[in-house]
C-alpha cells in the first residue's frame, strides 16, 4: 500500500515521467550507471568568462585527487574573491567534480567567486571516513594556496549537494575541531546527513521509483560504512550522530518535502538553532530529491536557486574582506 505522503509538485512530476526511475540500487546498477559519461564541463563554461586551472592534492597514502579552480576572468589585479569549495552529489558512490557544478558556477557569476570543486573517492572502494578526510584535505590545499588563487581566506564557502551535502557538513565540523580552516559559511542543498536511514521522510519514498529512494539510501550507506556500525560511526561520516553542532558558521539547508532527506535535514538545521547556532532552513512545498539540480527552470527550482543566493550575498555582505570566522578549536586527530 502506498504510504500517506506529501506529493511531488505537478511541473515536476510531468518532467520525473520521462526519466527512468528505479526504486533499489544494486552493484550491478551502480555499475552501469558509472559507465555514463558525463556532460562536458566545456558545454558549461562556454560563454562564460572562466579561467580553469587543475591542481591535484596528495594524500598520505599516495593517492592524488584532482581539483579544479574555475575563476572569474579579471582585467588587472583584482581583490581576493570569495571562494566556493563544491562538493559533489551522487550517494556517496557515483559522480565526479563536474556534477551539478551549475550551482556553484551561478555564485561565480553572481559574486565574482572563485570555484574549487573536489574529487574525493567513492564508495564501496573507498569507505569510512576516507571519503570525508579526502574532501577535507582539497579544502586545506585551497586554503593554504589562497593568495596564488585569488582567494580571500576569510570567506570561504563550504557547499555541497545531496552526498556532497553531507561531506560538506561533515567537513565543517572537522574544521572546526581541528582549528583549520577558518569556514564562512556552509550551504547543504538536499544533504544527505544520517546513515540510520529512519525518519518518517525516509519512510515514506519507499518501495516506488524515485530519484533516491530509502531503498537507495540504504545501499549507499552500506558502501560507505563497510564495517563500521552503530557507536562506531563518526559524526564526521553521518553527521546527524555528531553530539556537539555548537561553534558552526552560519548555515544554510533546503530539502523538499517529498524526498528522503526532508526530516533528517530539519532535525539538523534545529539542533544547529537549540546549539545557539545560526541555520536558515527552506523546505520547499513538492520538491523532490535533488530536483533545482535535475530541473533548475521549473517554477520551484527557479525558487529555490534565488532564495539561496540571497541569503548569500546577505552573508557575504556581512563579512567584511579581513574579519575571520571563528570556529571553536580542539585537539581532535
Amino acid at each position: 500500500m502506498t504510504p500517506t505522503r506529501p506529493d511531488i509538485d505537478p511541473e515536476l512530476r510531468a518532467l520525473l515521467a520521462d526519466m527512468p526511475l528505479s526504486s533499489e540500487l544494486n552493484p550491478e546498477l551502480l555499475a552501469q550507471i558509472r559507465q555514463i559519461p558525463s556532460p562536458p564541463v566545456e558545454t558549461l563554461l562556454e560563454g562564460r568568462a572562466v579561467d580553469r586551472r587543475e591542481a591535484t592534492v596528495a594524500r598520505p597514502d599516495g593517492v592524488r585527487l584532482p581539483l579544479s579552480i574555475l575563476s572569474p576572468q579579471r582585467a588587472g589585479r583584482a581583490a581576493a574573491a570569495p571562494c566556493v569549495y563544491w562538493l559533489h552529489g551522487g550517494g556517496m558512490v557515483m559522480g565526479d567534480r563536474f556534477s551539478q557544478i551549475d550551482i556553484p558556477l551561478d555564485w561565480l557569476d553572481r559574486f565574482g567567486a572563485v570555484v574549487v570543486t573536489a574529487e574525493y573517492r567513492l564508495a564501496p572502494e573507498a569507505t569510512g571516513t576516507t571519503l570525508v578526510d579526502d574532501c577535507y584535505h582539497g579544502l586545506l590545499w585551497t586554503a593554504e594556496h589562497a593568495a596564488e588563487l585569488g582567494i580571500d581566506p576569510t570567506r570561504i564557502i563550504v557547499a555541497g549537494i545531496s552526498a556532497g551535502g553531507g561531506l560538506a557538513a561533515g567537513v565543517t565540523l572537522m574544521a572546526r575541531d581541528l582549528g583549520t580552516p577558518a569556514i564562512a559559511a556552509q550551504v547543504l542543498i538536499c544533504p544527505m546527513l544520517d546513515h540510520r536511514n529512519t525518519t518518517t521522510s525516509s519512510r515514506q519514498y519507499s518501495g516506488e521509483p524515485g530519484v533516491w529512494t530509502r531503498e537507495m539510501n540504504e545501499f549507499g550507506w552500506r558502501c560507505v560504512l563497510g564495517d563500521l556500525r552503530g557507536a562506531d560511526v563518526p559524526g564526521y561520516v553521518s553527521p546527524a550522530t555528531a553530539e556537539d553542532l555548537s561553534g558552526l558558521p552560519a548555515t544554510y539547508i533546503d530539502a523538499g518535502t517529498a524526498e528522503v532527506f526532508r526530516d533528517e535535514d530539519v532535525a539538523y538545521a534545529t539542533r544547529i538553532w537549540a546549539a545557539g547556532g545560526q541555520a536558515e532552513l527552506h523546505v520547499w512545498a513538492g520538491g523532490c530529491h535533488g530536483f533545482d539540480a535535475l530541473f533548475p527552470h521549473t517554477r520551484v527550482s527557479a525558487a529555490a536557486r534565488r532564495t539561496r543566493s540571497n541569503w548569500l550575498t546577505r552573508v557575504l555582505a556581512a563579512l567584511p574582506t579581513g574579519e575571520r570566522h571563528v570556529v571553536a578549536t580542539s585537539t581532535a586527530p
